[in-house]
């Protein structure tokens, strides 16, 4: 296939765009660079520098290119940003999806996969039948945050150009994605950024008590997921989590050990927005996708170490 992948100069997006080119397909990015890097690019992938918002340019690439898929990765995602400065997230997460929506209807695209947000979608969801955790594709969410809402306002978009136009798509709901090229001083989680203010020796920040449980899965566990969502005939929203919940101090203390790092956290207030705890059932995934998390967590954050280490 002939896929776009849109933020593929990213963290997520350059592992997805690696993994697609590993399988055989062909790979056109686009990357306005705001938090990606032209290094990420692969050799093998034509890039070309465009942000999604801008639809006549996007037009003129899809009319050219005649692509066969959409990998979706591009968004703004910076949970606490999104709170105090929320028109870019809903012009870039949700004008920029509608453009490749709307393009994809013009020229023909058979399927896009979009990375969508369990944390942020589901918020401190619940279940009807009062199950909270792990959250399951069921669970109804609940975005405590503008950076959530504009992917579930995204999702609605997906079904309905769906519904109406017969475009596939698979909505993946990630977790807290880690692992090698995620910027520490960018749109980080704290994996990227408690490892790299470690190797610093710099002191580091846990928001609230550090109890907050997330779900934490490798990238090329979430970029496998892409491929397979892909090249799969399913659609619908899929969660592609490990299913483990783990508080933020066991990250810190286990970086710490790695790293061989003996200052104590500094802890903060916790901002507006964060959730205390979430986790996500993948058994849809597994079961519809053949995809499950492979990468265990302590081997995952020796990689991350390693990368930085290499990198500096």
């Amino acid at each position: 296939m002939k896929i776009l992948v849109t933020g593929g100069a990213g963290f997520i997006g350059s592992h997805v765009a690696d993994t697609l080119l590993a399988a055989g397909h062909q790979v056109v990015i686009v990357d306005n660079l705001h938090t990606g890097h032209e290094y990420n690019v692969p050799a093998q992938a034509t890039f070309h520098n465009i942000d999604i918002r801008n639809h006549a340019a996007l037009d003129e690439l899809f009319a050219a290119e005649q692509f066969d898929a959409i990998s979706h990765q591009a968004a703004m995602a910076n949970v606490r940003e999104s709170m105090s400065n929320p028109a870019p997230y809903a012009e870039v997460n949700v004008i920029g999806t509608l453009n490749l929506l709307d393009l994809s209807r013009k020229h023909g695209v058979k399927k896009i996969v979009m990375a969508s947000t369990g944390g942020a979608v589901y918020g401190e969801g619940y279940s009807e039948d009062g199950s909270r955790l792990p959250f399951t594709e069921k669970t109804w969410p609940q975005p405590k945050d503008n950076y959530g809402a504009t992917k579930l306002s995204c999702e609605f978009h997906l079904d309905l150009y769906h519904a109406n136009y017969g475009i596939k798509y698979i909505a993946l709901r990630y977790p807290n994605v880690y692992g090698p090229r995620q910027d520490s001083k960018g749109e980080a989680g704290v994996v990227a950024i408690f490892a790299g203010a470690m190797l610093a020796d710099q002191p580091t920040k846990i928001t609230g008590d550090g109890t907050q449980k997330r779900d934490y899965a490798y990238v090329g566990d979430v970029a496998r997921a892409n491929k397979l969502a892909l090249e799969s005939d399913a659609v619908g929203i899929y969660n592609v989590g490990t299913g483990v919940p783990t508080d933020v101090n066991t990250i810190h203390r286990t970086l710490a050990q790695v790293i061989e790092y003996e200052q104590e956290p500094i802890y903060v207030a916790r901002p507006a927005g964060e959730v205390l705890a979430t986790y996500l059932d993948s058994s849809k995934a597994r079961r519809d996708l053949g995809w499950e998390a492979e990468v265990p967590l302590a081997e995952g954050l020796r990689h991350v170490v390693e990368w930085m280490q290499e990198s500096k």
